[in-house]
C-alpha cells in the first residue's frame, strides 16, 4: 500500500499546493513519549511540513530521543509499541463537505481506516470534548484584520457540521502496536482445531507509526483532492 499511496499522494500534494493548501504530519506520541502538538488555530505551512523533512518526524527534536528509547526497549524485549500521528491542513477553504453522508470527517476517516494498523481517529478536541461543557468546547467566532471569519480556538478541528470552516483541519490517528512480534503467543491451529503456540521470525517494525507519517499525509491529500474536484 505504501508505495502507490504515497505516489498518488505526492501528485495530490502538488495540486493542493497550487490552491494554497498545505498538509503535514508528525509522530505525536509513542506510549508515554510525546511530541509538541501542532498549534490548533494558526499553524504555518512551514511548521506542518518541517517534521517530514527530518529523518525522525517530530516537531520537538528532544522528543526523538525519548521515542527512540521507548521503541528500542520494545525491540529488545521482542515486543512492539503503538503511536499517534497528528496531521494538519492549512489553507483549507470553507464550505467543503456536506452534512450526514458526505461529511469531511467521514470521508477522511474512510480513507484513514484504510491505512493498516489504524484503530482510532479524532478531529480537533476529539474524545477530550466529551469531558467539556458546551461553553468550554464552543469556539468563539471573530473577524480578523483581513476580513475573514475565524475562531479563537479550534476544538472543532476545522470542521463544523461535516463542512470545512476555514480553520486548520487537525486530526489524530491511533496506530496499534505491530502484531508480528518475536515473543511466543497463544493461537489456534485452524485445521486441527486445537490450541497451539506461535513464534514469528523475521524482521518486523517495533513501531509502525513512525513510517506511517507520510502515508497519513498522502491519504489526506488524496481525499481532499477528490472532494475539491467534486
Amino acid at each position: 500500500l505504501t508505495a502507490p499511496l504515497t505516489f498518488a499522494g505526492g501528485l495530490c500534494l502538488q495540486y493542493l499546493e497550487k490552491r494554497g493548501i498545505c498538509i503535514g504530519a508528525h509522530l505525536l506520541s509513542v506510549r508515554d513519549a510525546e511530541d509538541t502538538p501542532f498549534p490548533e488555530t494558526d499553524p504555518t505551512p512551514e511548521q506542518v511540513t518541517a517534521p517530514g523533512k527530518k529523518k525522525f518526524p517530530v516537531l520537538d527534536d528532544s522528543a526523538e530521543e525519548r521515542m527512540r528509547a521507548v521503541i528500542e526497549e520494545a525491540r529488545q524485549n521482542e515486543d512492539s509499541v503503538g503511536g499517534v500521528v497528528e496531521v494538519a491542513v492549512t489553507g483549507m477553504p470553507a464550505g467543503i463537505g456536506s452534512p450526514i453522508f458526505d461529511t469531511l470527517e467521514g470521508r477522511l476517516s474512510f480513507g484513514y481506516f484504510g491505512i493498516p494498523a489504524v484503530k482510532g481517529v479524532e478531529f480537533g478536541a476529539g474524545f477530550r470534548a466529551a469531558g467539556l461543557y458546551g461553553s468550554e468546547n464552543n469556539d468563539a467566532f471573530y473577524i480578523d484584520e483581513g476580513g475573514s471569519v475565524k475562531t479563537r480556538s479550534n476544538h472543532h478541528g476545522g470542521i463544523l457540521g461535516g463542512i470545512s470552516s476555514g480553520m486548520p483541519v487537525i486530526a489524530r490517528l491511533a496506530f496499534k502496536p505491530t502484531p508480528s512480534i518475536g515473543r511466543e503467543q497463544e493461537t489456534v491451529d485452524f485445521i486441527r482445531k486445537e490450541e497451539t503456540k506461535l513464534r514469528i521470525t523475521g524482521r518486523h517494525d517495533p513501531c509502525v507509526a513512525v513510517r506511517a507519517v507520510p502515508v497519513v499525509e498522502a491519504m489526506t491529500a488524496v481525499v481532499l483532492t477528490d472532494m475539491l474536484l467534486e
